[in-house]
């Protein structure tokens, strides 16, 4: 495996939108190579008792990292960064598509979401909003956006926040490509003319940067919350960029420095600290967060989604989202539904791709999936809140492979079809056309059915239905999970009224997390009908609950 960075199109072959030179092995230890240049794997391929790491620097520098995959990840985010928490907002729905190109039409698609009660919280424009489709220009269409300031204000005040595309590659019929070049301000060849046709924007140049803040800044004071960083995997490899390196070492850290600009002058304008970003390298975790891509309207597409996230996770980072339905053409409608199950237990959660994206475009069924889908991820908001938290403060992924969290089960290492969101909760998404229940593997102890209350034996494999969500979700036996009643946006949750479900399969004590925003958090334990200490006394209003549990099935 080549760590290089191209325009992949999708998780599904070799080529990589983000590549991290570092591993985890089954053996107890992880490397990472310290280096931008071009780095090959080979795990096997050319002898089976052999891995070999080819760099293309001029000194072989790594570090190696002892330990369970846990302490690995850890150790290794301590060196490289840690992913920060984004903004409680981010955690909710973004709907987009290709694309929403005015204003009466993104005011549209926020009035329906509120009148059919699916709950967002990001309305997402791409690469629609300037006059001419795709020409980035940093400027929203006059013709079809008659008072942008006024729509995101409006916007807000229901609560949507408003995302904007963008990219770094401006064609010569941009009325930016000549401002670029005669400013010097694009990555150049060793002529000291371009080093593509397209001016491509040099981050090594802080002139250049400080142009770049300028336009988004402009664009983030008018209201806009966060700016899309998409592409960056195509710098020029033959370029001399302005700190005098080549594309050599300079092609895999743009994005890292693609994703510092963006991130880093949002943080400063707006407070929240956020992207939405497509290429990565090594650090690139600083800066979340990133999604998965271009990929197929399939079954394989989504299970690739998965395989190539859990990757990701174990590379450091801890929030990535995908396009749920995939990108290319109209989602299938059984696919969009399943597909929709799986986002919503993802650390964040974005519709994007070919027209229609929402759910009323389909049919009234699949608004209702859609109320049922989003109102068990925001009910579940105080759970993943404090999840994404814990995950931070340590570096670890929200979304974790089963090893990660049961690293002396054989058999854990072998799942790539499964994961854990946080630490309590097993998600097994469906990826076969209209499937409605699934094998599941689940790790040692006692997991509880989320949907039927059904409970379930650990250390082997069951045949488990999927409930009015379509997607098979267990519960860790002895789980506190704090529940919030569905708000219509995260800036309406109510977070001094919480539901503690107790899933306790012998009715014994149970143990969760908590964080009010802003808050610290709080470990929260159950015995009987009420919590053995209240470390939110008088702020919160607790209601225990016990959901009726099936008997273990085996």
């Amino acid at each position: 495996m080549l760590a290089y960075l191209r325009d992949a199109m999708g998780v599904q072959g070799r080529l990589q939108y983000k590549a991290v030179p570092f591993f985890v092995s089954s053996r107890g230890y992880g490397m990472f190579v310290h280096t931008s240049a071009p780095v090959a794997f080979d795990v096997g391929a050319e002898y089976d008792a052999h891995h070999t790491i080819y760099s293309g620097d001029e000194m072989m520098d790594i570090f190696v990292f002892l330990g369970e995959p846990k302490d690995v990840v850890s150790e290794y985010t301590a060196l490289t960064g840690r992913s920060p928490v984004p903004p409680l907002w981010s955690f909710g729905l973004w709907m987009s598509r290709i694309t929403y190109k005015s204003e009466a039409e993104v005011r549209d698609v926020a009035a329906k979401l509120r009148q059919y009660k699916v709950p967002a919280d990001v309305l997402h424009l791409d690469t629609g909003w300037f006059e001419t489709d795709w020409r980035s220009d940093y400027r929203l269409s006059k013709t079809r956006f008659t008072d942008p300031a006024r729509m995101i204000a409006d916007l807000k005040k229901d609560g949507f926040h408003v995302s904007l595309w963008q990219y770094t590659y401006f064609t010569p019929k941009n009325a930016l490509w000549k401002e670029l070049v005669d400013q010097g301000l694009a990555v150049k060849d060793p002529g000291g003319r371009l080093a593509t046709e397209d001016a491509v924007l040099d981050f090594t140049n802080p002139k250049a940067v400080a142009w770049y803040r300028a336009k988004l800044g402009a664009l983030l004071r008018m209201g806009v919350s966060v700016i899309k960083a998409d592409f960056g995997e195509g710098a020029p490899l033959e370029g001399i960029y302005a700190n005098g390196r080549t594309g050599w070492y300079e092609h895999n850290l743009y994005p890292v420095r693609y994703n510092d600009a963006v991130w880093s002058l949002t943080k400063e304008i707006t407070g929240d600290g956020i992207i939405w970003g497509r290429s990565a390298w090594a650090g690139s975790q600083r800066y979340p967060l990133h999604w998965g891509g271009d990929a197929e309207n399939t079954n394989s597409a989504m299970a690739a989604e998965l395989r190539g996230g859990l990757s990701f996770g174990l590379s450091g980072f801890t929030f990535w989202s995908h396009d749920v339905g995939g990108f290319v053409n109209r989602a299938p409608r059984d696919l969009y539904r399943r597909w929709m199950a799986f986002g919503a237990l993802t650390s964040h959660m974005r519709t994007h791709g070919a027209p229609p994206r929402e759910p009323w475009g389909y049919d009234d069924a699949m608004v209702k999936d859609w109320q049922n889908g989003l109102g068990l991820r925001y009910s579940l908001m105080p759970y993943i809140y404090a999840q994404a938290h814990v995950a931070s403060a340590r570096g670890w992924p929200m979304l974790r492979t089963l090893f990660f969290e049961y690293p002396n089960d054989p058999t854990s290492w072998t799942i790539e079809d499964e994961y854990m969101l946080g630490a309590s909760l097993l998600v097994a998404p469906l990826f076969t056309d209209s499937a409605t229940s699934r094998r599941v593997y689940l790790p040692p102890g006692t997991w509880i059915d989320y949907q039927s209350g059904r409970a379930y034996a650990g250390a082997r494999w069951h045949d488990i239905a999927a409930g009015t969500v379509p997607i098979v979700l267990l519960v860790k036996d002895h789980t506190v999970l704090p529940h919030v009643a569905v708000a219509q946006s995260t800036a309406l949750i109510d977070w001094r009224s919480i539901e503690l479900r107790v899933f306790s399969s012998d009715g014994g004590e149970a143990e969760g997390t908590f964080i009010q925003p802003g808050g610290a958090v709080q470990t929260l334990r159950v015995s009987g009908t009420g919590l053995m200490a209240d470390p939110l006394a008088g702020r919160v209003n607790w209601r225990v609950t016990r959901p009726s549990i099936t008997p273990s099935a085996r």
